[in-house]
């Protein structure tokens, strides 16, 4: 009942949060570049105002483009569920597995690519390729940097790697844990489409990524896909907030605890989404014949990672 209790907090938390930390990252963006901005509630007027709009879709779509922004939507509601969010107490039927994890987000990365697909448009067909190429290079990435991790643990559990660094704290400085958080932060850049692998806030045809795939959705259907992307961005940056600083976590389930544990979290993942929006500013997008080369970086560092954990050991 406990781990019940923590999962439906995550999700009604991390709902509530996802918009309201990219307005943060759009608000801090527009600060620092000298506009006024609109506000870090937009987000959730946006998606207001979506969601009472019928979607128009193309006469010849599937049924694909019905189901795939409703797919991106509930595979990130799984990751709610099933990440070390603000507490590590674990679901019996379905563990925070490393494997568990990584299958759920390779659902809304499929889903969202055969939204573009179904368009028939040539700008959502090139970003469906774009995305699943950079999708096969980002899944080992991730699957090896959060391995590194779960080396001291003994396990690819999730909630047991988070309680196994809260509960030694010299294993999150060592030379293992900084190259595995270099190269899962990488990589949750790519998956996540933001800079230098995607500009979110670009137009421009031949740099489309993430954009190319929407681009043909509207109404509901936009509300649901930009819903669920802001969801999966959440919740990584609160996964990696808890590998990096664990403290704050609900190990022991209580009343105070689990307010602490909402706290920090939300604390943790604006304040990652504020550095976000800094470094972004000072980044800009790499070619695409370039971003094989950056996420090759990525999976030599997790690999490192991985290497010196067992030299370590």
């Amino acid at each position: 009942m406990n781990a019940i209790i923590i999962a439906v907090v995550q999700v009604v938390l991390f709902v509530f949060l996802a918009p309201v930390l990219i307005g943060v990252i759009r608000q801090v963006r527009a600060t620092i570049e000298g506009r006024a901005g609109v506000g870090i509630w937009q987000p959730w007027r946006d998606v207001r105002k979506l969601l009472a709009k019928n979607p128009v879709r193309a006469t010849d779509s599937s049924w694909m483009l019905r189901a795939g922004p409703v797919a991106l939507v509930v595979s990130s509601l799984l990751l709610c569920v099933l990440l070390p969010l603000v507490g590590t107490i674990p679901l019996a039927l379905v563990p925070s597995d490393l494997f568990v994890i990584v299958s759920v987000m390779l659902i809304g990365v499929v889903a969202l690519a055969l939204v573009g697909l179904d368009g028939g448009t040539a700008f959502g067909g090139m970003g469906s390729s774009r995305h699943m190429t950079v999708a096969a290079l980002v899944e080992p990435t991730l699957l090896l940097s959060i391995y590194a991790f779960s080396i001291p643990a003994g396990t690819s559990t999730l909630s047991v790697i988070v309680e196994t660094r809260l509960l030694s704290p010299e294993l999150i400085i060592s030379p293992v844990s900084v190259l595995a958080l270099v190269a899962l932060s990488i990589a949750i850049m790519a998956e996540t489409a933001r800079l230098p692998i995607d500009n979110p806030g670009t137009h421009l045809e031949v740099t489309m990524l993430h954009e190319a795939m929407i681009l043909e959705a509207s109404g509901r259907d936009l509300a649901w896909l930009e819903v669920g992307s802001w969801l999966k961005l959440a919740v990584l940056l609160g996964l990696v907030s808890n590998l990096a600083v664990p403290w704050g976590v609900v190990t022991d389930f209580s009343a105070l605890g689990l307010l602490i544990g909402v706290v920090s979290i939300v604390v943790k993942v604006l304040l990652l989404g504020v550095l976000l929006s800094v470094g972004e500013i000072f980044l800009a997008k790499v070619r695409l014949f370039q971003v094989p080369e950056l996420l090759a970086g990525s999976f030599a560092l997790a690999f490192l990672a991985v290497t010196a954990s067992y030299l370590v050991a």
